[in-house]
């Protein structure tokens, strides 16, 4: 947590890619107003309120009334205003020149437009309305990412539209949907506060999820216990009552050995298990395959810790679950998650009070941003894109013919595949920077080089955006309304403060200049964010993600409304005013697709059971490549770095990657902290310096991923997908280490600014 700047404010900036500049300013300027709003960041999306003057964010003041973050932020919330004034920010429209300076040159919006919709009208007519591809990103609001689907399905009429969520929550939202019906975390974090014990996997929450972490505190110091669950002794890890330091890409087999142990000791919910689940018998079975000298041998945790594990979850009365990234990256993330959920079910206290489950979501809006259409085989309010049913219903809010909207796309990966076959060859993305964001990513640049059409609609010109015949310029964060849900299934909203910069539109604009340009322009004429998120409450309508008792006055009274929101009663089919749903799977509670069955979202309301298999990870380490490497986030930066990149003061906290390594490796391989090493895998290599640490297992390295080209460690990861999710194996793939000959070429650059 970090304090607030009041009156005084510090805009400092980084230029250019591989060099720092600062210029320093001071204001003592009061606002004008102040708008309460959200971090544009991670999913936690806590509230702030920022300070304008002269249509510009000067500053933030802490919203200390908004229930989750009460004012409290991280450092990335506390300057993430200094993004708007960045010299970067585009605000015209961009045709590729390779005469003109950086390869651009500056065009009237207009002229971009009809540019683009001639481009698409010549590559349909000529190849097919599939030969056009759409990527979003879980940044969107919720009304931007349903009006981008919408624009894929029924003005492109193209099935390929994915988004960058395929990177984030896929194979949680994938679990979740298989196991309990419904995509969605259980409880508020509240019920954190009160519980005997919290279970976090994967997730390095003290510098991705600071406010998480003061949930954690909290319930550490009512009594809870603490389990963390990573290769690395992350911040949190360091205090925490018993540290699991799991071996890359060993989740599923974890989980298994340790329900074994619940399950041989009794430790289990016999009744809850017979009464509402179903599929216990086989994750039984598959469970005994996991006695508790194997689990110990195949994980890296000592037998010890193991029963531990078992003993303190299995006997606790209540108790929470979280997960991240570190088990869903994987190419059986989905298998992993399945052994996260096989420990609460078997435990038989979800739905109660003080006790849940959920993924702790890494985009700004990672949960609302997969709800409601961007997704590859999913419709509005959570559909799915193949059943005739849901289908038809949307269909019918959309105005048009079941028959003509199109079928499942395929994952935002596979895109850059059908790319290279000539399959697709034009392509908008908004918001998505898969040329440092996706593994294998000199794979993925080549394929942009490929497309006779790259459209990126963004507020900055990113790696990606530098491979585009036109850029459209969008919008920020705080330039527009909308809105996000959050970690806890909370809808929110944001609340625009400043208008768009020069020719800058507001990205549901340009999708409706589109429209119009292309001569579809039905369906595409909204004036507001109000008026589309109006037609998705009606689109949402009876889905298992129902939003349609959400009103934007219901969730600015109430500080957000956790969906589903009924605005019909389900039993009754009354108009009435629902208050939301806090938390899911309460004991008698009603849900639509059970029909009164019982609390979980299948007809017969059961929960699944499914078995966790274990898999060893593809690429995974061998005598030619004998070490691991896993990739993850630091606390001042944000995913891609688009923008925590451009922020001065967090690109000084961690200017540069390195690779982390323990005191034991860097002994063996003769490599000191700060000396320049190479990280080679079978695809790349990268040459960064050491940062030699204690806190990490002995056999792996840990490379954060906010940093482009040269320094991008995803030139290294493997393109290896889950074969439910589609989630790439970013957590672990073989690498070998050396200590470098000399530096690197891009550090003649870098050095004198350091």
């Amino acid at each position: 947590m970090a304090t607030l700047p009041t009156k005084e404010i510090d805009t400092i900036h980084e230029f250019g890619p591989h060099r720092s500049a600062m210029i320093r300013g001071k204001t003592t300027e009061e606002p004008e107003r102040l708008v309460k709003t959200h971090c544009c960041f991670c999913g936690q999306q806590c509230g702030i309120q920022l300070k304008v003057r002269n249509n510009s964010v000067i500053g933030l003041e802490p919203w200390e009334d908004f229930p989750f973050n009460r004012g409290m932020l991280c450092p990335k919330g506390v300057k993430r205003y200094l993004q708007g004034s960045h010299p970067d920010r585009l605000k015209t429209a961009l045709a590729r020149d390779p005469s003109a300076p950086g390869g651009f040159r500056s065009i009237p919006y207009a002229e971009a437009i009809e540019k683009v919709a001639s481009e698409i009208k010549r590559i349909q007519e000529k190849y097919g309305n599939g030969s056009v591809g759409v990527l979003g990103g879980a940044s969107l609001t919720t009304e931007k990412a349903y009006l981008l689907g919408k624009f894929a399905r029924v003005c492109l009429k193209t099935p390929f539209i994915d988004y960058n969520g395929r990177l984030c929550m896929v194979s949680a939202g994938a679990g979740n949907k298989k196991s309990f019906g419904i995509d969605r975390p259980t409880s508020p974090w509240s019920d954190l506060l009160g519980t005997e014990i919290i279970w976090i996997a994967g997730s390095n929450i003290a510098e991705c999820s600071p406010i998480t972490t003061n949930y954690i505190w909290q319930a550490r110091e009512q009594g809870a216990k603490v389990i963390i669950q990573d290769p690395r002794i992350t911040p949190a890890a360091r205090t925490c009552d018993l540290y699991l330091p799991i071996k890359p890409g060993r989740d599923a087999a974890l989980f298994a050995g340790v329900l074994n142990l619940m399950i041989e000791h009794g430790w289990i919910d016999r009744e809850f298990i017979a009464e509402h689940t179903v599929g216990f018998e086989r994750v039984e079975e598959y469970c005994r395959t996991w006695p508790l000298a194997r689990t110990a041998e195949v994980t890296g945790v000592p037998e010890r810790s193991l029963r531990e594990a078992a003993e303190l979850w299995g006997t606790a009365k209540t108790s929470f679950f979280l997960h991240a990234r570190g088990i869903e990256h994987h190419s059986n993330g989905v298998d992993n998650v399945f052994g996260t959920i096989n420990l609460v079910l078997a435990s038989g206290r979800i739905g109660k009070p003080k006790s849940g489950y959920g993924t702790i979501v890494g985009q700004a809006n990672g949960q609302g941003g997969r709800e409601h259409g961007q997704k590859c085989d999913q419709l509005p309010g959570c559909r799915d894109i193949f059943n005739p049913e849901h289908r038809k219903y949307v269909a019918s809010v959309w105005g048009i013919d079941e028959k003509d909207m199109p079928g499942p796309g395929v994952d935002a990966y596979e895109m850059f595949r059908r790319i290279e076959k000539g399959e697709i060859k034009a392509l908008l993305a908004m918001c998505f920077n898969p040329v440092v964001s996706l593994p294998d990513n000199t794979y993925v640049a080549r394929a942009l080089d490929m497309l006779e059409l790259f459209v990126p609609i963004d507020f900055f010109l990113t790696e990606t955006g530098r491979h585009a015949n036109y850029v459209l310029p969008g919008s920020l964060h705080e330039e527009d309304e909308g809105t996000v849900t959050q970690v806890e299934g909370r809808v929110i909203k944001i609340n625009r403060a400043v208008d768009c910069p020069g020719d800058a539109r507001r990205d549901w604009l340009i999708i409706g200049d589109l429209a119009k340009a292309l001569g579809r322009p039905k369906g595409f004429t909204f004036q507001s964010p109000r008026e589309i998120f109006e037609e998705l409450r009606i689109a949402s309508k009876g889905g298992v993600a129902d939003y349609s008792g959400i009103t934007y006055e219901k969730i600015e009274e109430n500080m957000g409304v956790f969906w589903p929101c009924y605005s019909h009663d389900p039993k009754t089919g009354e108009p009435i005013d629902h208050p939301g749903t806090p938390r899911l799977f309460e004991r008698g509670s009603y849900n639509p697709v059970a029909k009164g069955n019982g609390p979980f979202y299948f007809p017969d309301g059961k929960a699944r059971f499914n078995v966790g298999e274990y898999r060893t990870p593809v690429d995974d380490a061998n005598p030619d490549f004998p070490y691991y490497l896993t990739t993850g986030r630091v606390v001042s930066h944000y995913l891609s770095g688009t923008q925590t990149r451009r922020i001065g003061p967090l690109v000084k906290q961690y200017p540069e990657p390195r690779i982390e390594m323990h005191p034991k490796l860097a002994e063996k391989l003769g490599i000191a902290d700060g000396d320049w090493t190479v990280c080679e895998t079978i695809r790349s290599a990268i040459t960064l310096k050491a940062q030699v640490v204690t806190t990490i297992r002995p056999d792996t390295i840990f490379i954060p991923y906010h940093w482009p080209g040269e320094k991008s460690a995803n030139r290294l990861t493997v393109a290896s997908q889950d074969p439910i999710s589609r989630i790439p194996q970013y957590k672990v793939c073989a690498c070998r280490v050396r200590k470098a000959d000399g530096p690197p070429a891009y550090a003649a650059v870098l050095e004198p600014q350091q």
